[in-house]
């Protein structure tokens, strides 16, 4: 049965408790389903479909169980995988202190921008597909790389590092 890793947005501890993630998935049929570091990212096994129809499911199952939603796009482990194995940073050259950040789009971007895109120290590298490279320097000025993304892309997205990513795409 394929393996998939669901990005939650806007999860946090405060908001949402990862146990209470799982009966959701779990309540929606989805099997062998563990959540990871507590920021919205849950891993579990379906039935071969659509991302589309199991973002659906997704959401349709934390409205019922939990009586709100976390916008939720969902990638194949395997396409996960294939994504961190291509070293998708190597091109770039970044400063050592840099976070590569990968943000998952429901579809393609359909914008055709000028590439890179920075301000204070955030910077769109690429898009590649439905995904976007980026990297920032953290700063005092707080996540200027979020409003960096959302302000280019809308808010129908969201954001992991690199590591993070490499975890999901192996749990």
């Amino acid at each position: 049965m394929p393996r998939y890793v669901a990005f939650l947005r806007g999860v946090s501890p405060m908001n949402a408790k990862m146990p209470e993630l799982k009966n959701c998935f779990e309540a929606e049929g989805f099997s062998d389903v563990r959540t990871l570091l507590s920021s919205g990212n849950v891993v579990f096994n379906a039935r071969s479909s659509s991302v589309a129809t199991l973002e659906r499911r997704a959401e349709k199952a934390m409205e019922s169980e939990l009586g709100r939603c976390f916008a939720t796009i969902v990638r194949s482990a395997e396409y996960l995988q294939n994504l961190v194995q291509s070293e998708p940073f190597a091109e770039f050259t970044l400063p050592s202190k840099a976070k590569r950040v990968i943000t998952f789009l429901r579809s393609p971007a359909e914008t055709k921008l000028r590439l890179p895109i920075e301000q204070d120290g955030a910077r769109i590298l690429a898009f590649t597909g439905s995904e976007v490279l980026a990297a920032y320097v953290p700063g005092l000025k707080g996540p200027v790389f979020m409003r960096l993304l959302e302000r280019t892309l809308g808010t129908n997205i969201t954001t992991r590092t690199l590591d993070t990513v490499r975890k999901c795409a192996w749990a």
